[in-house]
């Protein structure tokens, strides 16, 4: 099964919440804000969902708001049971360290979607080396920098930096916005991770 290519906007009214998959867009004009009910073409009342469906829909939402599959998100999971600590909060940090979930945290993208993009294509290097893999997993004290290949992307990125200033650099980060350069101050702890998911049902739904 391939990623996703359809309407962001489905996957919000799917899951009932705003997930900001078209970063400044999404605030402007939203669907969800005039037809929040589930897509399909006949529409139904919604039925109180069971308990294996909270866990699902808690599942896909964290999915959709990283843009994983089930493969990779579950690889992340199990890797997460596998660490010391309180396994919910290991897997969400797990995700927040991802190279293109700190690109876009950083403001250097608008969405995670495309930090995914410039990532792939290697437009970013981290500790001076360039890297082309989206999940690569930074560590405290990397340098993540624009390679110098990538200058006729300067102006795209310096309007996401702009955008971005409302969302703020995460306390866990830091940024140079002369520069365009950022740091791994520390690894996040959950307060610092601003993300509206409940990880205990992701928990219960794969301890199943």
């Amino acid at each position: 099964m391939g990623r996703y290519t359809g309407p962001r906007c489905k996957l919000c009214r799917r899951e009932g919440v705003k997930l900001f998959l078209k970063g400044k867009k999404c605030t402007a004009k939203c669907t969800l804000d005039k037809r929040a009910q589930v897509p399909g073409q006949h529409w139904q009342k919604p039925t109180k969902l069971s308990d294996y469906g909270l866990h699902l829909r808690e599942k896909q939402k964290l999915c959709r708001i990283y843009g994983l599959m089930e493969r990779q998100f579950k690889k992340c999971f199990r890797r997460a049971q596998s660490e010391k600590g309180i396994t919910g909060e290991n897997f969400l940090r797990l995700l927040e360290r991802r190279l293109d979930n700190v690109v876009f945290r950083l403001g250097l993208a608008s969405t995670r979607g495309f930090a995914r993009q410039m990532v792939s294509h290697g437009h970013f290097t981290v500790n001076d080396k360039r890297l082309d893999i989206p999940s690569y997993l930074v560590e405290v004290g990397d340098i993540i920098k624009i390679g110098s290949r990538s200058e006729g992307l300067l102006l795209k990125i310096k309007e996401s930096v702009e955008t971005s200033k409302e969302r703020g650099v995460p306390s866990w980060l830091s940024f140079e916005e002369n520069n365009l350069v950022g740091t791994v101050r520390a690894f996040p702890t959950r307060q610092e991770m601003a993300i509206p998911i409940q990880e205990q049902l992701i928990v219960e739904f794969y301890s199943k």
